[in-house]
Order: C-alpha cells, then structure tokens, then sequence
C-alpha cells in the first residue's frame, strides 16, 4: 500500500506544480475569474486539504500551522446570479501571505503527508476513511479536481501573466466526424456505485440506484465549434425565442453575445485555448464549449433538448443485449487510444477522432474531449449519506437546483477520476468549463 499511495500523491503533485509553473510571479495574486480566489489561494488549499484531512483529522495529529489551515480551508462558492451570496462565508484576508510562505507550508504538510502513510494504515479497522486509503484517495482525487479548475482559471488570465510551455504539444486540427442521430431503445441502467466493491467514492456517487429508461434518440458525436457558429450567425443566439427564461435573463445580464471562450477581433472570430489564440476556422471541428444555457438554446433551435443523466448513462454504458459496460468502450481501463483525456494533448481534438471509443450502441465521444451537460439537477440518489465525516458538505451544499450533472471527462480530466459513477457539477450560467454537449430527442 506505502509505494502505491507514494506514487500516487507524488504524481499529483507534480502535475500541480508544473500548473503553477506556467504562471508568472505577479499572477499569484489575480483573480481570472472574480468567482474564484486568487491562484495563491489554492497553492495554500491543495496542502491544508491534506493535512486537515489526513494528518489532522485522520490521525489526530496537532497543526504546526492552524492560521494557515483555517485560512486555506475552502474556497468561495458564490452563486453566479448573485455572488454575495456563497455557499460557505471564509473569511477572506485583507492581505495573503508572501508566496515563499505558502510554498513552504506546501513542502511541509506533503512531508507530513508522506511520512503519516503507514500510521493511516494502522487505523483502518477504526476508521471508514483509513480503510483501504481511502481517505488518501480522496486527497489524491481533490487534487485532481482542482487541477483543471485551475486551468479554468489560467486560461481566462491575461497572455502576459503567463509563461507557454515549451512542451505544449502541438494543436490536432481538422474536421468533426458527422453528425447523424443514434436510436437507443427503452432499458434499465444501474446509476451509482456500491460502497463495498469500488475503492473510493465521493458521496453522491453512492448508493446503486436502477431505473427504467424510456427509448429516446441522441447524437452520435457533440456539437463542435463550426455548427455552434451556424448558431449565432444565424441570430438565434440573440433571440429570446431561443432560450429559457431565466437563461435570457442571465445572458442579457452577463452581456454574452457568443461563448466565453471565443472572442471576435477584427471581425475575425478566434478561439481562446490554456496559451493561445487560433482562429475559429482553425478549430472548427473542436467541440463547443459552452454553458449549461447555451446548450439548452443551441438544443431548442435544432428542434432537441439536452439528454438526462440517466439518458447518458444509458448511450454510454448500455448494451443491447442487456447488461452493462464498465467503459462506453467495454474494456476496463481508460486507454489513451479510446479518448481525449488525462491532459494528453492538453487542449481539445477534433469531435469524433477516436473511432474506438464508441459505445455499443455507436456513440461516440462519450468520454473525453470536455465534460457533457446533462438537463438533470444534482441532487443525491435515493439513500444518499454524506459518509465523509469531516466533509459532509462535499455535495449537499450543491444540492439546490441550480447545479446540472456533467458526464464523461475533459482533456484536463485525470484517469483516476474517469469511471462511470463520477459526477461533475455546475451551475447552468457558469462558461467556464470545458464542457461539450450533444441533442437528444
């Protein structure tokens, strides 16, 4: 168990730092996204997350920094329509700490961490989060989450804050796969997991819960850039016919008259990546990133709507024989060769460039190359529990209404948290992540 879990922890970390790394000195302490804090914060949360967790709670062990740990502790959560309004009230300092600082509060607790690895393992007939690492796992997998949020917010950051690595690979460019609708007829899917049988969960992934689902038709690949092009030139993106009520509402008020990743200079239309920015034309064939309510409209306009979650898991994982796939691509593992994830290319590819990856229904894409909304609230499963004693409010803080289920995973998604019960949550008017869609019907 030590190496595993070393191994691990040492590899997240690594990737978090070669994060940072692209940042210069003085962008430590800008906010990209005013909902978010400063990126010196969470130089500060990944550590405290781990030691509040691990060596502090776990192991009961005295802070050698509690203003650190407290300051460090969560972050903001503010609701887009009203951002006084936060799902949690950290008291925010008037003046953060010197960066050498928070770096040696890093170095110290992943000492700690590191160290603690052994004496965890000594409580897990104690301790539901020590049995099995989980709740190493769970710090790994925090870690992860926070990974591409982070590069949400580098990538809204100012070209001369920031540093493009010389190892970027280079863009894979070209055309999306064509579009036709799937048929997926009516079947039982088993949402969620159990806790007995998967090594670590977060709370909303458990318990099982099975359901009916009625037939419906989806799209065998997600809407890329070119045909969400169609969508605004056409003026429907500047129709209220097009959109929900309170997603116009929202629009108007954001002032958006197209997706936050594009901008227009010029009148040419161009396409803000992590470092650059290519010509629409260029990536036309990339998958539209776009908000929950943009989606819905785009949806409305072909004459569809989003799919459910349920829907989801059914294209994705069903089989027509009946019965269920650990993967859309049937195999156990993600393999590099079935899709666009783990920061592989560190940017999107062409919709439809894994011809393997396809479910057994024909469904392509349904994991990788950006998260997929779904039209269906986050809410926990019937029998939901926050078992994460020292973290109950992981999902029930979001349970209210205006947060929507993600599916699948993007490019900056880690493997560890590509599995079919994964869920990923946003607000329906948040743009700022990489996430795609498809129509269903």
């Amino acid at each position: 168990m030590t190496r595993t879990v070393a191994e691990r922890l040492l590899r997240a970390w690594q990737r978090s730092d070669l994060i940072f790394s692209t940042l210069r000195p003085e962008a430590f302490l800008v906010r990209p996204i005013a909902l978010r804090h400063p990126f010196v914060f969470y130089v500060g949360h990944l550590p405290a997350f781990a030691w509040i967790h691990i060596c502090g709670g776990t192991l009961a062990r005295p802070s050698f920094a509690p203003a650190l740990d407290d300051m460090f502790s969560r972050g903001i959560d503010p609701d887009v329509e009203d951002p006084e309004r936060c799902h949690d009230h950290p008291d925010v300092p008037e003046h953060w700490p010197a960066l050498d600082t928070v770096l040696a509060y890093r170095d110290r607790v992943r000492a700690e961490v590191l160290r603690s690895i052994d004496a965890v393992e000594e409580r897990a007939t104690a301790d539901p989060m020590a049995e099995n690492g989980r709740v190493f796992a769970m710090v790994v997998e925090h870690e992860l989450m926070h990974q591409e949020t982070l590069l949400y917010m580098v990538q809204q950051l100012a070209p001369e804050l920031k540093t493009r690595p010389s190892w970027l690979p280079e863009y894979v460019l070209g055309s999306a796969a064509p579009r036709h609708p799937v048929a997926i007829p009516a079947g039982r899917i088993t949402l969620g997991a159990d806790f007995e049988t998967l090594a670590f969960g977060w709370d909303n992934e458990f318990p099982t819960v099975s359901a009916e689902v009625p037939a419906f038709s989806i799209d065998s690949v997600p809407v890329c850039n070119a045909e969400f092009l169609e969508f605004v030139e056409s003026g429907a993106y500047g129709r209220p016919d097009t959109w929900r009520e309170e997603d116009w509402a929202w629009k108007g008020h954001a002032g958006l008259d197209h997706p936050q990743f594009w901008m227009k200079r010029d009148g040419t239309w161009l396409h803000q990546t992590a470092f650059d920015l290519l010509p629409l034309t260029d990536v036309g064939g990339w998958p539209a990133y776009v908000s929950l309510a943009e989606a819905r409209a785009y949806a409305r306009w072909r004459g569809g709507r989003l799919p459910t979650e349920a829907e989801f898991h059914r294209a994705a994982y069903g089989q027509p024989g009946g019965g269920e796939r650990t993967f859309p691509w049937r195999l156990d593992t993600p393999m590099p060769e079935r899709g666009n994830f783990d920061f592989r290319g560190w940017a999107p590819t062409p919709v439809g460039s894994y011809a393997r990856a396809a479910s057994a229904w024909g469904v392509h894409e349904l994991v990788g190359n950006g998260w997929e909304w779904t039209d269906t609230a986050f809410d926990g499963f019937p029998g939901f529990k926050a078992y994460i004693e020292r973290y109950p409010g992981y999902s029930a803080d979001f349970f209210d209404g205006k947060h929507y289920v993600l599916k699948g995973a993007s490019w900056a998604t880690a493997d560890d948290l590509v599995r079919p019960s994964f869920r990923n949550w946003y607000q329906a008017h948040y743009p700022f992540v990489f996430a795609k869609f498809r129509c269903a019907w």
